[in-house]
């Protein structure tokens, strides 16, 4: 089973990343760490893909691919993914499907996580990360329980010098003039779930969940159920005591 995460800056997109990859025992695929993986451990697409951004060009899109099916490879089809970050284009799309059809494997579902301009403008002027390993905290809506320390890593927490002011309005045209036309490459083809992320955490993993049930072939099922208990709401469900 491979699942694409589709989202905003803001939009929440790692905090349901995280969520769902436990809950389904899949591994969650962020491009940005493995392009971070392959810089540190000095492997042969690294190298390439290094050359590329040390001269200030965009990586190619079929290197990129590499890594990722080299990933998915990996795993040896035990565990499915869920993609975090690519694809960005319709382009990247396309390539990633050749992709994993070469290995006989596709993309089950593609989750856009909706969320209003406006609010995500507000959350990323809010967002503040931990130096350390990148962990999220919100002056709105999370804070760390002692003021500027991770609550994880005791590392500084600070803002991103693009979460604030023109960098932030950029970054979101940038997803609503391109990135967006990757639903209706996913729409097309009947894979894509959109799902309102205007709403707690909790609330957006269950209709996730619940979509996903929905939308996912039998064999994909077969190969990867969904935990029973989650999405019934039953008592040992950890978030059976939120609000649906």
């Amino acid at each position: 089973m491979h699942i694409i995460l589709i989202g905003a800056q803001g939009s929440g997109k790692g905090t349901q990343a995280e969520l769902l990859a436990k809950t389904l025992n899949v591994r969650h695929v962020s491009s940005g760490d493995l392009f971070r993986k392959a810089f540190a451990e000095q492997t042969e697409l690294g190298i390439q893909a290094k050359a590329y951004i040390d001269r200030g060009e965009l990586v190619p899109d079929a290197l990129t691919v590499s890594m990722i099916l080299d990933e998915i490879q990996s795993l040896h089809g035990i565990q499915g993914t869920l993609l975090d970050g690519f694809p960005r284009t319709v382009a990247q799309a396309q390539a990633l499907d050749r992709g994993l059809q070469r290995i006989g494997q596709h993309v089950d579902t593609a989750v856009y996580l909706a969320v209003p301009r406006e609010e995500l403008l507000k959350r990323l002027s809010g967002r503040i990360i931990c130096r350390a390993h990148q962990h999220v905290y919100n002056i709105y809506t999370h804070l760390p329980r002692t003021t500027g320390v991770c609550d994880i890593d005791g590392s500084e927490l600070y803002q991103r010098s693009d979460d604030a002011g023109p960098a932030v309005q950029r970054r979101l045209d940038i997803f609503f003039n391109e990135t967006i036309h990757v639903l209706d490459y996913y729409g097309a083809q009947h894979r894509l779930i959109e799902v309102n992320g205007n709403r707690p955490a909790e609330q957006v993993q269950t209709t996730i969940l619940q979509e996903i049930q929905h939308s996912l072939t039998p064999t994909a099922l077969f190969s990867a159920p969904l935990p029973h208990k989650m999405l019934t709401g039953e008592a040992d469900s950890p978030y059976s005591g939120f609000p649906s």
